[in-house]
This record gives C-alpha cells, structure tokens and sequence, in this order.
C-alpha cells in the first residue's frame, strides 16, 4: 500500500477513535412509569370488564364475589377519617377504621373501572378525599404494618382513580400525593428489620406503590433492591429460606406465612407492570414458597429444617400446624404469572387456587383477595 494512503487511513481512524479523554456516554434514562400500574394496568381492567360483560366464567364468578362484598357498595358509611391512627393493640384508635375504609376504597375503584357505573368512583374518591384531608400521623408499636397494609389499598384505590376518572379534581389528587408521602412513606421508610418478614414485605410492596404513583424513581428502585438484598427478614432469601421453599415463618404459623408470601408476591406483580421481573428472582424462588405453603396446607408432607431468624429472635425447630387447611386467596395471581405468563408449572399452587375460586375478600383486608376476577388471565392469548 502507498505510503500515502497508508497514512491517511491512520488519520482517518484517529479521527473517529474515541479519545481516551472523552467523556463516557450517558446512561439512558429509565422509561416512565406505567399508569395505572400498580396490581392492574388498563389491559387488566380492559379485559375484567369485557369478560365479565360477556358473562364469561370464572370473572363472572368473580365478579359477583366482589358485587357481593359489603365494603363493594357506593352507600358505604365512611368510619373515618382520624387525624391520627394507631395501632399498638385491639381496637387501637382509628386504626379498624382506616382498614374498613381502605377496603372500601379500593374496591368501589375496581367496581367503577369494571361497571362503568360512576356512583362507584364518587365513593372510591370520598373516601380518599376524606382521609388525606385529615390525616396526619400514623403511630404505635405496630405502626410498620398498619402504615403498610393500609397504604397497599388507598394507594391502589388512588392510582387506579387518578387514571381513569378524569372528574377527580388534580388538588385532591396532590393531596392524597401528600399523604402518602407525608405520612404513610415515613413509617415504612426503613423497612421492619426487627420483625418477621411478612413486616417487611407489606413495607417494601407500598413502597413501591407509593413510588409509582408518585412518579418517585428512587422509591421504586429502593423498594426493588430491599427485595433483592435487604437486610431483613423480607427480602426474599430471607423470607422463603431454601430451594425447598420453606418460610421465615413456616414454623410460626399458616396464616402469617400466606400472608408474607402475598404481599412479596403483590410486590412482584406491581414491578412486573413496570418491566421488572421479580417473580423470577433467585430461580423463581417465591414460586417454591408458594408451591411449599399450599402443598402443606392441602394436607401433604414437606420437609423442614430448624431456622433462626436474621434477627435471631424467631427459632423454629418444626413446621407449624396453627392454621393448617386455612387457605388464604393468594393463589389466583400467582399461579397465572408462572403457569399462564411463563409457562412454568405450579401444580400445588393450582389445586389451593381451584379450592378457593371464586377467590373472595382477604381476612381484614390484610392484602387484596378477589383474584378470580382480577388475575385471571385467558390462556389462549397469554403473552410472553
């Protein structure tokens, strides 16, 4: 080759050879939130109500387990709102109220998006109206999980009313942002790392929620990093222990466990709207937690080591029969995700779903039931 041409091809590469001076490129910024996108997206709410209108089995079923539903109904008589709830013992003050009420709240919301009918969203908002204009503090020695159980429902109700009922006035709205950031987000902020995991789980699925209808990047990405690394009992390692699929409070009691696993499962159903698979962490390791729970609680044998706790308080030495055969309505969603989503079986997590459906109300609304309805998904249109 001339040395010429030579030369002028070593120009040219110089030329466009990044320096090692220049500045690295720009991460991309994240894509903006999904709305609504908390445990329903307006293809879920899209497809209740079409089915249901269709008088399609099971959300017919379904349905008719959330009509049914006292706190379903748009003459529902508020029990609030406190200027300050509590929750340290049994009838602590404002506390049985605001979850009656955030029941109600969510569920005239789900009523509204699947009938139509707006007397529906004229209570949904009621109630959320009520209670950010007068609350202001939530305390107690429990005050981790009332902040975090309740906030689950006015969040949802909230979310699912700022995008699809354009009459709900933007001031209301921006008071109910700042309720949630003001007054349920501080309790829950740092989690629960001195209690059984199913603390934790509420805190982190409402904070994610919370950052999401906020708009809030960073506490949706704190939320997603305590599920995967947090320190306390749960994260996921930490609540479903082994690949056997054993829980932090398997030898506790049944009722405690299916609650813990809900609420990380209600976790992972708000990320997987936003395009974060949580579900499929650590070898899709809540599924073995749920496939562990139902076998038991379907009358079959599973193993069980001895367990201490992160905190070092709980010890268990065998798996607890407290509970045993009372099954939660937590199954419905989680054995769409993985059999109908993802194609992965779920076979004990189905027969617990089968006994339950139509899925109705959770006991005290700790988390949402109704799942027939909300979860089901058509297997003949499944996506990937």
């Amino acid at each position: 080759m001339p040395l010429v041409r030579l030369l002028a091809l070593l120009l040219v590469a110089g030329a466009i050879a990044p320096s090692p001076n220049a500045p690295a490129a720009e991460p991309a910024a994240p894509a903006p939130f999904v709305h609504p996108g908390l445990l329903h997206t307006q293809a879920d709410l899209d497809r209740m109500r079409q089915r249901v209108k269709a008088g399609e089995e099971p959300w017919k079923s379904g349905f008719e387990m959330l009509r049914r539903d006292g706190q379903s109904r748009a003459d529902w008589k508020l029990r609030g709102p406190f200027e300050v709830v509590t929750r340290a013992s049994q009838n602590s003050p404002g506390n049985s109220q605001m979850v009656v009420d955030g029941n109600a709240a969510y569920q005239n919301a789900l009523m509204w998006c699947v009938t139509g009918d707006e007397k529906y969203a004229r209570k949904a908002t009621e109630i959320l109206d009520a209670w950010a204009k007068t609350l202001r503090k939530m305390d107690g020695r429990d005050v981790q999980l009332s902040a975090g159980l309740n906030g689950f429902k006015y969040v949802n109700a909230a979310e699912l009313m700022r995008y699809t009922y354009p009459a709900w006035p933007r001031e209301n709205v921006a008071r109910v942002e700042h309720m949630l950031r003001d007054v349920v987000l501080p309790p829950i902020q740092d989690f629960a790392t001195f209690a059984n995991g199913n603390w934790d789980a509420g805190c982190l699925a409402t904070m994610m929620s919370i950052g999401i209808f906020c708009d809030d990047r960073s506490l949706f990405d704190r939320a997603v990093d305590y599920y995967r690394h947090g320190a306390g009992n749960g994260r996921l390692t930490h609540y479903v222990i082994n690949e056997a699929g054993q829980c932090q409070e398997s030898g506790r009691d049944q009722q405690h466990t299916q609650l813990g696993l809900a609420l990380l499962a209600e976790a992972c159903e708000t990320a997987w709207h936003q395009g974060v698979d949580l579900y499929a962490e650590a070898d899709n390791r809540l599924l073995k937690g749920f496939e562990y729970t139902a076998k038991y609680n379907l009358g079959n044998d599973v193993p069980f080591v001895p367990d201490v706790d992160t905190t070092g308080k709980y010890r268990h030495q065998k798996i607890a029969t407290e509970g045993r055969g009372t099954l939660r309505p937590i199954y419905e969603m989680v054995w769409n995700h993985y059999q109908n989503r993802r194609g992965i079986p779920a076979p004990f997590t189905k027969q617990a779903a089968d006994q339950l459906r139509p899925e109705g109300g959770a006991w005290t609304g700790d988390h949402p039931g109704f799942g027939t309805l909300l979860f089901t998904l058509p297997a003949k249109t499944l996506p990937n």
